[in-house]
């Protein structure tokens, strides 16, 4: 960053990395729980955990972090030891954030119709406010930020090219309709990341 860029656009201060990286678990983990009470799942290490939810005795938040270990490796090699130890913080906060949430929600179900977009969005918008800290939940998003960052392919479209491999193996558990819902979900988180994490479009 140029000492222009560094004048229009200062670094963020430990205070800004805290707060961001407490919202993008805030509204990620309103996100999964929104999308778990649907009974949807979704892409990326939500989708892999709420899948394995559903086919295993393991709740969502127990298998968050657990899912994430080789990914967490992967990323310590690739995005450096800062991401990696905000991301390894960032999975097991949102493992207590959805265990904590999730009954807070005081709803027996959400009509997947309704859950979909509003579960999908606010994962979405979770991830990005991670992503602006140098953060992500782990599992495939640090693949696609690496992917992103070393041949600029954006990462919401290579997000969606790892979740069609996840849907593949859904495919098997969850029954038409809901796969349904979960896929137009997946795309609303998404688009989250398509729309608003470019190049140069943020900095600090």
């Amino acid at each position: 960053m140029s000492t222009n860029d560094s004048a229009l656009y200062p670094r963020h201060t430990a205070l800004d990395d805290a707060y961001g990286l407490f919202t993008g678990i805030a509204l990620a983990a309103t996100g999964i729980a929104i999308l778990g009470k649907s009974g949807l799942i979704t892409g990326g290490i939500a989708g892999m955990a709420l899948l394995g939810s559903f086919i295993s005795p393991y709740p969502t938040s127990t298998l968050v972090p657990a899912i994430n270990v080789p990914f967490l490796l992967f990323a310590l090699f690739t995005m450096g030891r800062a991401f990696t130890l905000k991301s390894v913080l960032v999975s097991f906060a949102l493992g207590a954030g959805v265990k904590l949430i999730t009954p807070a929600l005081n709803v027996s179900g959400v009509d997947p119709s309704v859950g979909w977009v509003i579960g999908g969005t606010l994962l979405g918008m979770g991830i990005l406010c991670l992503a602006r800290h140098n953060a992500s939940m782990g599992g495939t998003g640090s693949v696609v930020l690496w992917v992103q960052k070393r041949f600029g392919i954006n990462a919401g479209i290579s997000q969606l090219a790892c979740d069609c491999i996840l849907f593949l193996i859904a495919s098997f558990y969850l029954p038409v309709d809901k796969m349904v819902w979960s896929l137009v979900g997946t795309v609303a988180m998404n688009l989250v990341l398509i729309i608003w994490h470019k190049p140069g479009r943020y900095r600090g």
